[in-house]
């Protein structure tokens, strides 16, 4: 799919005309000394102690500097889902699964991928678990 550009995920959803619940977003976190993705509902945050209970190390957010050369193909911010491309662990939160269909960032502000939840999980075998906070 190609969207006007939008540079966070509820411009995203807004400009596409969906759900922000329906747009996964990735965000890039340190689990102890290294870099893990976490996928979860464009509305909600990560609990960083749930994740990390969930990991069994300690979660913080990573800096843009730090994760910027890791995604060398794709805009700073607009990385999608899928860990394998990067060597990096990805951890789904179940509130996705309730969706049959999510869309993410496909590297750019202006394109977005709108796949089966059940293909993605296929396709990206993340780690499914509980971490994300409604806001």
């Amino acid at each position: 799919m190609t969207h006007a550009r939008a540079y966070t995920t509820q411009g995203a959803a807004a400009t596409m005309q969906i759900s922000g619940r329906e747009l996964a977003k990735t965000v890039v976190l340190w689990a102890g000394e290294e870099i893990i993705l976490a996928v979860l509902p464009a509305p909600n945050h990560v609990r960083l102690d749930k994740l990390a209970d969930e990991v069994g190390k300690s979660v913080r957010l990573a800096t843009e500097q730090e994760f910027s050369s890791l995604f060398p193909d794709c805009e700073l911010g607009a990385m999608p889902p899928f860990g394998s491309l990067y060597n990096l662990p990805v951890y789904v939160d179940e509130s996705l699964a309730a969706d049959e269909v999510i869309v993410f960032n496909a590297g750019t502000h202006r394109d977005a991928i709108r796949m089966r939840y059940d293909d993605f999980v296929r396709l990206a075998k993340p780690s499914i678990c509980s971490f994300a906070r409604k806001e």
